[in-house]
Formats: C-alpha cells, sequence, structure tokens
C-alpha cells in the first residue's frame, strides 16, 4: 500500500526506513501513461521509490493557467498505488518554500530562450523547486521525461553545476497512438482541440525544417510561440484555444519516421 506523506518531518522519519537505491518521479499529479513510464523505469531500477505530488506555483507566469491547471489527488493516488510506489510526498506551499521564495535559482543562457522567452521567470521556479525537492528527498536518482527538453537540460545542468549527488535520468516520450506527446494539459482540450492536436504531432516530425514546421502550424490555425532547433531537437510550442501544448523531435528527424 503506497503511504501519502504531506509533512516533511514525517518523510524525514519515512526516509530513514527507506531501502536503497532510494528513486524519485517529481510531478504536479493529474497523472497519465507519460508519468507512469517514469515510474516504471524508476521501479525496475531502485529498491524503493516516491513520488511528489506538488503544483508548483512559481513556475506559471499566468495566474489563471495555475489556477485551471488539472488536479485529482485521489485518482493519483490510486494509479501509483497500482504501480508499486512506496512513497507519495504531497507537500504544501509553505513546506517547501519557508522563505516564501525570496531564494531562488537563477540560471542565466539557456534558460532565456523558447519556454524561458514565453514564460518569463518559468525557469526560475522549475530549477528552485527541483532542487528543493531534490534536496529534501535526497534520492540516488531522479526520473524526468524527455517532452519538457529544455527543463530536462537545465535540471542536468543545475545538478552538474552545483555537485549534487544524484543521477538525472532521462525518459523517452510517451506518445498517444495518433502521435500527440501526453501531457496534463491534454485534458483541458475539448473534442475538436483534441483532434487537431494530434496535427502538431504529426507535422513537427515531418516538416524538413523549422520554418516550413511554423509555416505550415500556422496554415491549420494554430497560435505558434516558437519553431526552433536547439541542442539536436527540432522544439515548438502552439497554442490550441487557450491551451498551451509543447513537444520536440530529433532535429534531423525526416518525414515518415
Amino acid at each position: 500500500m503506497t503511504r501519502l506523506v504531506t509533512s516533511l518531518d514525517e518523510w524525514q522519519k519515512v526516509r530513514a526506513g527507506l531501502s536503497g537505491p532510494l528513486g524519485f518521479v517529481p510531478t504536479m499529479g493529474a497523472l497519465h501513461d507519460g508519468h507512469l513510464a517514469l515510474v516504471r523505469r524508476c521501479r525496475e531500477e531502485c529498491a524503493s521509490l516516491v513520488v511528489s505530488v506538488f503544483v508548483n506555483p512559481t513556475q506559471f507566469n499566468d495566474p489563471g493557467d495555475l489556477e485551471k491547471y488539472p488536479r485529482d489527488l485521489d485518482r493519483d493516488r490510486e494509479l501509483l498505488d497500482g504501480a508499486g510506489v512506496d512513497v507519495i510526498l504531497a507537500p504544501g506551499f509553505d513546506a517547501i518554500y519557508p522563505d516564501g521564495f525570496r531564494y531562488r535559482v537563477v540560471e542565466s543562457e539557456t534558460s532565456r530562450v523558447l519556454e524561458g522567452a514565453d514564460r518569463p521567470g518559468h525557469f526560475d521556479g522549475v530549477l528552485t523547486v527541483v532542487m528543493r525537492l531534490l534536496n529534501v528527498v535526497r534520492p540516488a536518482r531522479a526520473y524526468f521525461g524527455e517532452k519538457d527538453w529544455q527543463q530536462l537540460l537545465l535540471v542536468g545542468e543545475m545538478v552538474e553545476a552545483f555537485f549534487m549527488d544524484v543521477e538525472i535520468v532521462p525518459c523517452p516520450i510517451v506518445r498517444a497512438p495518433d502521435g500527440l506527446a501526453l501531457s496534463s494539459r491534454n485534458a483541458l482540450l475539448d473534442t475538436s482541440g483534441r483532434a487537431r492536436a494530434a496535427q502538431f504531432a504529426r507535422l513537427l516530425a515531418a516538416g524538413p525544417d523549422a520554418q516550413t514546421v511554423d509555416a505550415k502550424l500556422r496554415e491549420r490555425g494554430f497560435e505558434v510561440d516558437y519553431v526552433e532547433e536547439r541542442w539536436g531537437r527540432r522544439l515548438a510550442a502552439v497554442r490550441i484555444g487557450d491551451v498551451r501544448l509543447i513537444d520536440n523531435v530529433p532535429a534531423t528527424e525526416s518525414p515518415g519516421q
């Protein structure tokens, strides 16, 4: 039976009784098969497994986006119990931010482009909460999905820069049968929006270059925040109504792959 822990004092007591190596999957809840793929990988490689469920307000530059972010802890707990998770860590804001976010991690290059340019302050919040959670949990390995490629890159660089004793394990993107990358935000799409979202994934993978993909997405009525090739990937963010989706594929991927 998965144990739900909401207090950091309780967590420290629970952690003392867990065998190692300890694996960690940080999430904001609203779990889907992409999260569960991280959990399964962690379960295979680690003796004990903790998953955090914490909707981190400091990474939202739009209060409306934070308000509508899906939350269902009861369902998340059921899924994680079925996946063999040992502990769910679900602390409140004051536990993670006793300083009220006065102290934060700020990166000055990679975090300023793409997602960072479109969502000012986003990665300050991401890196700060990840560092805090890693320091609280103290895992041997932490598992992150490749859908958030820029985030994965930054977390790995942060761990290296601050000499943190944890291995960051990247895990492949999990996609629906029509190719759409799984995301908690997909649940916010209506039926027509969900059908259009599949076009986003197909066009991103099939276009010969970023400029062509950008143009074709706009032709199909998408609001495009960016399509760029960096770090060996083709990365894009689009909006369908008020739902924002991101995805990425290898920059050298050719049509049909």
